[in-house]
């Protein structure tokens, strides 16, 4: 770790910019106004926690401040939140009190997780033929076919004086990644693209586009 925490200058992502779940912070950090930095997870077979910003689950993104470390992407999107200057009006799972909503929300961050499953098993070298790959692939599409079938109606349905949502920029960071990593094609999905587009003209999407970290 090269720095203290207590001399911490501005927070540290710890991730890769080819991750979704690290985007989501990124874009996060963007829309609350947070100067921050991103510190590449190098080794995603690395079984050092140390790697993972001390996570103990070795996954990312975690978040390094002058108060501690947060874990996962929700926790530092929150710390993010707390840390900003902005009054920035900003819808949280927890307020997602309809079933469709809070449904949406489930169903993208479960459809975020198999897809990382997906992309670790093939870096890992592992067969597309097991019955738990199939599962996993299967749970994935019925998954995407779902959101293109509600997400539009569940967006709508959100608070119309927000500024930002968990559920739009999880979704958002989603979809593109599906495309991005090749794991799922996106033409199917008319109605998330079309999302997509517009929510890419964010200044957040434009300064966090995907990469693979040199």
């Amino acid at each position: 770790m090269s720095e203290a925490l207590g001399e911490l200058v501005k927070p540290v992502i710890v991730g890769r910019s080819s991750s979704h779940f690290t985007r989501v912070t990124r874009i996060f950090a963007v829309e609350m106004g947070v100067d921050h930095s991103l510190e590449v997870v190098r080794d995603l077979m690395s079984s050092n926690a140390a790697d993972y910003g001390g996570n103990p689950a070795l996954k990312m993104p975690a978040l390094r401040t002058s108060r501690g470390v947060w874990f996962g992407a929700l926790n530092i999107c929150r710390e993010l939140s707390r840390q900003s200057k902005r009054a920035v009006r900003t819808v949280w799972p927890e307020d997602l009190d309809q079933p469709l909503l809070a449904n949406a929300q489930e169903l993208v961050v479960h459809a975020m997780a198999t897809e990382v499953g997906l992309i670790m098993a093939g870096a890992a070298g592992a067969g597309d033929g097991s019955a738990h790959h199939a599962k996993q692939r299967t749970s994935l599409m019925n998954t995407m076919s779902w959101l293109e079938d509600n997400a539009s109606h569940a967006l709508a349905a959100l608070p119309s004086d927000r500024d930002l949502s968990y559920l739009e920029v999880a979704l958002f960071c989603l979809v593109t990644h599906l495309e991005f990593r090749r794991v799922l094609p996106t033409e199917p999905y008319p109605a998330l693209n079309g999302f997509c587009r517009e929510f890419a003209a964010r200044a957040s999407a434009g300064e966090t586009t995907y990469r693979f970290d040199p």
